[in-house]
Order: C-alpha cells, then structure tokens, then sequence
C-alpha cells in the first residue's frame, strides 16, 4: 500500500511516540485547534493513522487514547494515566511558553538506580526537572528521591549533559514536584519548588516578579528622595 503523509500525520505520530499515551482532545487542543470542525477533523485523522498501522489506540478510556505501534503498554495499564498526566503538565506549560528540549521519563545518570524524573524541559529559558506525584508517599520516601538529585549534582556529569548552554555556565535544573500534598523535604543544594500545577507555579512567579519590581521602584524612589 503507498500513501502519503502530511507534516501534520508525522508530526502527530512523533507527538504519540514522545509522550507514549495520548487523548484525542489533546490533539485536537494541540493540533487542530484552528480548524472549523476540530474534533471531527482529529477523529479522522487519527482513524486514518490508525487504519494505517501508523499509531495503536485503546478505547478503555474516553475519549480515545492513542499509543506508539510498538508500545510496551497494555492497553488497561495504569501507565496510560500516568503518561497522561505527564501530557497535562506538557499543556499547561504551553499556555505560557512551549518549552524546548522536552524529554519525557528522562534518565540522565543512564543507569539504573539513579534520578528518573517524569519530565525534563527548559521552560522560559530556565531547565526543570519535573516529578509528578499522582500518589501519596511518605515523607521518608521523597526525601530519599532528593538526596538522589544531589548525589548527582555533586557528580558534574550534569555539567555535559546535550542540552546545556554552550556560551555560559552550565546549570543544575531546579526540581518541581508536582503534588497536592507538601512534603517536608529540603536539599541545600539544589532548587526545590513544590505545587500542585504549573498554573500555581506561574501565579506565584507573577507575584515574585512584582515583588521585585515594587522593591526596585521603592529603592529608585529613596535615592531620589536624598
């Protein structure tokens, strides 16, 4: 069978692959957004990729979640959710910039046993570390996960990893943990941020970002005052 494939198909398809599970109102929301039917267009699409043997797909949730053809996943896994809450952080970010170097279940240290997080991207020109905590753990057990981020920062081997600036000093991704819960956790070494989405993590860079101009103003105003 010979077909072709438009740069929306391939891109599509390369989207599936990085995120490993994906639901069709993400793709609507990421892809087709612009058209006049959205939601019809991506069904047909994805039927058509679909029918190609280009993507797999499970109908175990609703809507449609689509998976890469050689997915180690089945199709009933809890992984699907897991992946799917890595895609909603993914979204959230792209409401305020879309972040580059995007990896998911990035694994720097390659070995095992090492840091794993959910996602690494830079994000406004800053790198992260994401963990996602769908589930509750103890406190004991989250400590454990930052000590490992900073055995790794007194390794160096994160000074060469690809994505590190070229031109300047590298830098140590800060780590945001993305939970409802707060832990009781803490690292002098490295940057820890925790909240329940990216949306609380952007309210409170606005307000961080206020600050420090009201306090700029402030110091201008004095000096001219003398």
């Amino acid at each position: 069978m010979s077909f072709r494939l438009s740069q929306r198909d391939k891109d599509i398809i390369a989207f599936i692959n990085q995120f490993r599970a994906v639901d069709r109102d993400s793709l609507v929301d990421l892809f087709f957004k612009q058209l006049k039917s959205p939601v019809n267009a991506c069904n047909s699409v994805m039927v058509r990729l679909y029918r190609l043997g280009l993507i797999e797909r499970t109908q175990q949730y609703s809507p449609t979640v689509y998976l890469p053809v050689d997915a180690k996943i089945k199709k009933n896994s809890q992984k699907i959710l897991h992946f799917l809450s890595i895609l909603d952080v993914y979204k959230q970010m792209c409401t305020y910039s879309v972040p580059k170097n995007v990896i998911v279940e990035d694994k720097p240290t390659g070995r095992k046993g090492g840091i794993e997080p959910d996602l690494f991207c830079i994000f406004k020109g800053s790198p992260f570390w994401i963990e996602i905590q769908r589930n509750q753990y103890s406190e004991q057990k989250m400590q454990a996960k930052i000590n490992l981020y900073e055995e790794f920062f007194f390794s160096d081997e994160w000074k060469s990893l690809y994505w590190q600036p070229k031109d300047q000093s590298p830098l140590f991704p800060s780590v945001i943990l993305i939970t409802p819960v707060r832990y009781a956790v803490s690292s002098e070494h490295i940057r820890l941020i925790q909240v329940a989405s990216i949306h609380e993590l952007m309210e409170k860079y606005k307000g961080s970002v206020k600050q420090q101009k009201e306090s700029r103003i402030k110091t201008i105003l004095l000096m001219e005052s003398r």
